[in-house]
């Protein structure tokens, strides 16, 4: 469930729109033939040789130019010089594997990959993006290889892993949830844990502002030892938990406020209805707007500043959230009022492309796009598309803005094909990411885990049929008398 972002698609200069130029190959293609294709080989992970580390470094050190970067360490001296550990990274911007080279080079690492970042150049470019280490996954679908091939860097390459395990980029600048089970993957490895945590990444170049990048944010990073083996044998799994909550929480509003950071660029509050998609004073969605320096409702005409802070000022003078985190916190808690009450309900027409293989992003056509209590429910090309996820799936959505600077979009599907829906209508994919996350929460069914090595998604039944059955039983026994 992890993503980073590739050096690959190459790196614009602060004068334009974004620090990465993010582009994919697509490719308009019929359903039917595109649901033919096959699947792409599972491959083991590269340990990436001092050239590609050398390539990765030198491309960091030139996106990260002008951000005045410095970093810090704290117990670093607990883990041995060529110890392989696990990194976990905050997950603020496209600068955050720039980042990550200009802390840890020459030290090799692998990076576990979102699968769409190596789409493209006919298939070339996940070659590159395997011959730098990365290990591709798909965000929020349960992917047990990627177990396995963790566990094979650690242990037969002898190299670290780097991973973001809030697997998408924070709207508000506060942590994403995470999931549920990294305590008992810290069991299982067994490595050093070391934390990486960003300073200014996301005031510098927040999802939502449109890719602009705010030059005059500075970018620091705090490194330190989170765990040594020691501490993870003597943890239990919630403890080891409950410590990776801590680590992950922060708020970078208030950091640059209680920092006293200002941003003077004139379209600090571009793209500012992406995440605050709901009017606080007459409670209409869909219809706030922000641009330049200001954010307004255009039903209701409430006007706000978004100050240099990073706060927001409304002109009449009755702000009921300057916080930004809060006011997002307040949309969280209305969504998940709607769904107690049954009124929730997501009904779009959307274009859709699909995720087969590694040559490209295949556009299909268009659908019909409904989520509600029962789950995700996809109808489209024709009639010959049905696809339904239920809320149990995942503890979070795949929702983004400007994919690929596509659209908007809201991602669902499984280890067999991942559909890309881009709402036509301008719908705050925020808003539904909330919903699903609140949806899950509202499902605290028991879960549990079969773990068979060299089985992909749906195979485990026909890998180790005794083990299956044995597993599932139990499993039933447990609640059916």
């Amino acid at each position: 469930h992890l993503t980073v972002d590739s050096l690959f698609s190459g790196i614009r200069t602060p004068a334009l729109k974004g620090g990465l130029f993010m582009k994919t190959s697509v490719r308009e293609l019929d359903y039917d033939t595109v649901r033919s294709l096959p699947l792409p080989p599972h491959r083991n992970p590269v340990r990436a040789n001092l050239f590609f580390r050398g390539l990765l470094f030198a491309l960091s050190a030139f996106g990260l130019s002008g951000t005045r970067f410095r970093y810090t360490t704290e117990g670093m001296e607990k883990i041995g010089k060529n110890q392989p550990c696990l990194i976990l990274m905050n997950h603020s911007c496209f600068l955050d594997l720039m980042i990550a080279s200009r802390i840890f080079f020459p030290k090799p690492y692998c990076i576990v990959c979102t699968s769409d970042g190596f789409v493209g150049m006919g298939g070339l470019k996940a070659r590159l993006m395997r011959a730098i280490g990365c290990i591709p996954t798909r965000k929020f679908v349960t992917d047990l290889t990627l177990v396995q091939d963790i566990d094979f860097c650690l242990n037969r390459l002898h190299t670290s892993v780097l991973m973001y395990p809030e697997a998408s980029y924070s709207f508000d600048g506060t942590a994403t949830p995470l999931p549920r089970k990294m305590g008992v993957l810290l069991k299982k490895y067994g490595v050093p844990v070391v934390m990486v945590e960003t300073f200014g990444a996301f005031t510098r170049n927040p999802l939502y502002n449109e890719l602009q990048v705010r030059s005059s944010v500075p970018v620091s990073a705090r490194v330190r030892c989170l765990f040594t083996p020691e501490e993870i044998k003597e943890k239990s799994v919630r403890e080891l938990s409950d410590g990776l909550d801590a680590a992950f929480t922060f708020d970078q509003f208030r950091w640059q406020r209680e920092t006293g950071l200002e941003v003077r660029e004139p379209f600090r509050a571009d793209g500012l209805q992406r995440i605050l998609y709901k009017c606080a004073a007459c409670g209409a969605e869909g219809r706030t707007e922000g641009k330049g320096t200001a954010f307004r409702c255009r039903s209701c005409g409430k006007a706000y500043t978004l100050t240099p802070i990073g706060e927001l000022e409304a002109e009449d003078g009755n702000t009921p959230f300057p916080h930004i985190p809060d006011y997002y916190a307040w949309e969280r808690a209305q969504v998940r009022q709607e769904l107690l009450e049954g009124a929730y309900r997501l009904e779009t027409d959307v274009d859709i492309a699909m995720l087969m293989d590694y040559r490209h992003i295949y556009k299909v056509g268009t659908g019909h796009l409904v989520h509600d209590r029962t789950g995700f429910t996809l109808t489209g090309c024709g009639g010959r598309l049905r696809y339904t996820q239920k809320p149990t799936s995942s503890y979070s959505l795949y929702a983004d803005y400007y994919w690929y600077e596509i659209a908007d979009t809201i991602c669902i599907g499984d280890n067999r094909c991942l559909y890309y829906c881009f709402p036509k209508k301008g719908y705050p994919v925020a808003k539904t990411r909330l919903a699903a996350e609140e949806l899950y929460k509202l499902c605290p069914t028991e879960k549990d885990c079969l773990f068979v090595p060299g089985a992909r998604h749906v195979e485990s039944m026909h890998v180790d049929p005794e083990g299956y059955a044995e597993k599932l039983d139990g499993f039933i026994k447990r609640y059916i008398k």
